[in-house]
């Protein structure tokens, strides 16, 4: 028996945000006190280094569990499932529902339990739950669903990542930047088919790191001190992921069995550009080999970076053809992996 992927859905807000859109925003450093340098400045060297020059962000009146909804239903829909046979309904998020113009986040009852009611499932067995684990969420929830189908507790499961990051932002904080919103889906299953889900590997790093995101006040010293928004120590993250991303990589890839020859595309947590190059450049380096050409897509670009949904829907993208350059075939040996909040690091390799 394999445990296989077997369809796959993600929602991508219509609503574009540029770069220059910034323009006008008033941009302070963790002192309350203003940049040096202009808004032109500050975005042409954020572009620079993240990559991103224009991000997604949901109409206003949606929620994360409506885009977690949307990309369920195409997943389910490219199964070709019946959606009462669910075992589970994992949902890897972060904030939950925060409506448009509010700063409260709303958890009750959980997104998993919101998405399970809007596809109609009648079934009492099929086990609705959230998971919170930072950017990794996803990821670790396709981890959850091979466990649960390993030890025969299911046969199908669904696994979504879905995030409205673009409501829990500082707009004084040039972070804000970075962050945007999307959901992707996947349905799991037990296959008689060769390949699928191979190796795992999870690590939760929290004695000196379990802060380096955080929720935290406004740089503007003058708005509501008890309105906790976003916040991250970038550098810190930026030394972490270089430094243990690529090692977590390797030890997933050994574990499979599967040779560096026979890997075709990493798919890695959209979070930085400069940075997801530095992790595969170096997880290479283990290997004394320099990253081939073409290893790891990227949809950063132009959808910013949506947490728990930036892998899921990147390989839906890839997966249905929709990326120039990037496709995958039959007996691909591929790799999810991904860093976040906690600090929590995750990677599958899975063989298409």
């Amino acid at each position: 028996m394999s445990i296989k992927i077997t369809g796959t859905g993600s929602y991508i807000p219509s609503v574009i945000e540029q770069n220059q859109d910034f323009i006008n925003h008033s941009f302070l450093n963790n002192d309350g006190i203003s940049f040096e340098h202009s808004n032109d400045v500050i975005i042409k060297k954020f572009q620079a280094i993240t990559g991103i020059g224009e991000r997604r962000y949901a109409k206003n009146h949606l929620n994360s569990s409506d885009l977690a909804f949307f990309a369920a239903e195409k997943a389910i829909q490219d199964a070709k499932i019946d959606p009462e046979k669910l075992d589970y309904i994992i949902i890897a998020h972060n904030f939950g529902d925060v409506k448009h113009g509010t700063v409260q986040s709303d958890l009750v009852p959980s997104l998993a339990a919101r998405v399970k009611h809007q596809l109609r499932i009648k079934n009492p067995n099929c086990v609705a739950y959230d998971i919170l684990f930072g950017c990794p969420g996803w990821i670790e929830a396709l981890i959850q669903a091979k466990a649960f189908i390993e030890s025969g507790m299911a046969k199908k499961c669904l696994v979504v990542g879905t995030e409205t990051l673009s409501r829990v932002v500082d707009k004084h904080d040039r972070d804000s930047m970075i962050y945007s919103d999307g959901a992707g889906a996947a349905v799991v299953e037990a296959s008689e088919e060769e390949g699928g889900i191979i190796a795992t590997k999870t690590a939760s790093f929290t004695y000196d790191e379990a802060y380096f995101l955080y929720f935290g006040s406004s740089f503007n010293k003058e708005s509501c001190r008890n309105t906790a928004y976003i916040k991250m120590h970038g550098r810190k993250i930026y030394e972490f992921a270089v430094t243990q991303v690529p090692q977590a990589i390797k030890d997933c890839l050994v574990k499979s069995g599967e040779p560096i020859e026979n890997l075709k595309k990493i798919f890695i947590h959209q979070a930085n550009e400069k940075m997801d190059e530095a992790i595969i450049k170096r997880f290479y380096k283990l290997y004394n080999m320099d990253a081939p050409e073409g290893i790891m897509p990227m949809n950063i670009h132009k959808l910013g970076n949506s947490s728990v949904a930036t892998v899921p829907t990147l390989f839906d993208m890839v997966r249905k053809g929709n990326m120039n350059d990037h496709e995958l075939n039959k007996g691909d040996v591929i790799i999810f992996a991904s860093v976040g909040a906690g600090m929590n690091i995750n990677a599958v390799v899975y063989k298409c």
